[in-house]
């Protein structure tokens, strides 16, 4: 009977023994992380201009279609022209006016104010028409290629632009970067752009323009990047990657494969071991680099971790540590 009563007894431990969480654990430290951000966003052109006129005027001549590429100065479009004839005929006759004020003036005819008002009257009348020209030949402000075009020949111009230039080399692609890193934003420093629809390849660019000031909401400040785009094979509106090169700084790390996604939301959580027991604890992390996420709140250095056996683990339960020579992949 006491041979009997042992051996139950054993059973009963053995299989107590079965039934225990066994987990494997490591410290929570701190190490030095490659600071390489990656930022997407749209390309667009290094400048866009509206080719419109600043009164409504009819379109005579438009010379450029969508797609062709046009240089600074090059005319674009005629519009037409009656003010500009009317105006010119009115300047020819002050001009006359003036050169017979002018003689009188000199023969002591007239007095010297009304010299000067038929002087000051020629001048407006210059820059009036000055003006005019500027409205009715409509040049290219910059070298870059026609991208919209919303009128034809004899179309009365009002409210939209008669067309549309964009300079698309370089391109620019805006970017917000976390305010930690204002300090080593300077204009220069070198980015590399990668654009989704040419796999594999990447371009050179470089921060040309830092935004001066930092959004409160998102704790970000914007920066303009500018790719040289000498074949023009990137295009505004592209969906394109930035990733800038920050150094190197110490950071709390854990492995990624002690994070738990919380099922449903983005919180992300880990088992931390106090004693034997195991306390289900949200941490807030950064980019994950590797096989490690940057910790930015939730847990110390020191602090251990589970990194594995947790699929059957609670909040609160208790556990037995185990070398990592032990497989808890069940």
């Amino acid at each position: 009977m006491l041979l009997g009563a042992c051996s139950s007894n054993k059973q009963k431990d053995t299989s107590a023994d079965s039934k225990e969480l066994l987990v494997k654990v490591v410290a929570v430290n701190k190490q030095m992380v490659n600071q390489i951000t990656e930022f997407t966003g749209n390309i667009e052109p290094f400048v866009k201009n509206n080719i419109s006129s600043a009164a409504a005027q009819r379109v005579e001549k438009i010379y450029a279609e969508v797609g062709s590429r046009v240089k600074r100065g090059q005319l674009l479009v005629q519009m037409e022209s009656i003010n500009y004839s009317q105006a010119k005929i009115q300047l020819e006759n002050l001009k006359l006016d003036l050169s017979r004020i002018e003689a009188l003036y000199k023969a002591g005819g007239v007095a010297e104010q009304q010299y000067d008002q038929m002087k000051t009257q020629v001048n407006v009348a210059e820059q009036s028409i000055a003006n005019l020209d500027k409205n009715t030949k409509l040049l290219s402000p910059i070298d870059g290629v026609v991208t919209q075009r919303n009128f034809d020949n004899g179309d009365l111009a009002t409210g939209m632009p008669i067309l549309v230039v964009m300079q698309i080399q370089p391109v620019k692609i805006l970017i917000n970067i976390s305010e930690e890193f204002f300090p080593q934003v300077k204009i220069g420093t070198p980015v590399q752009i990668s654009v989704d629809v040419y796999e594999g390849k990447t371009y050179s660019g470089k921060v040309s323009l830092i935004y001066p000031t930092i959004d409160p909401g998102t704790r970000t400040f914007q920066a303009q990047v500018s790719i040289g785009n000498a074949n023009s094979e990137i295009r505004p509106g592209m969906f394109a990657r930035a990733r800038v090169d920050f150094g190197t700084k110490e950071r709390v790390v854990v492995p990624d494969k002690a994070v738990i996604k919380q099922a449903g939301t983005n919180d992300k959580y880990v088992y931390v071991l106090n004693g034997d027991v195991v306390t289900y604890t949200k941490v807030e992390l950064g980019k994950r680099v590797g096989s490690i996420y940057e910790v930015n709140s939730g847990l110390e250095v020191g602090q251990k971790i589970v990194i594995a056996g947790q699929s059957k683990l609670i909040d609160q339960s208790k556990v037995k540590v185990v070398d990592t020579g032990v497989d808890l992949s069940l």
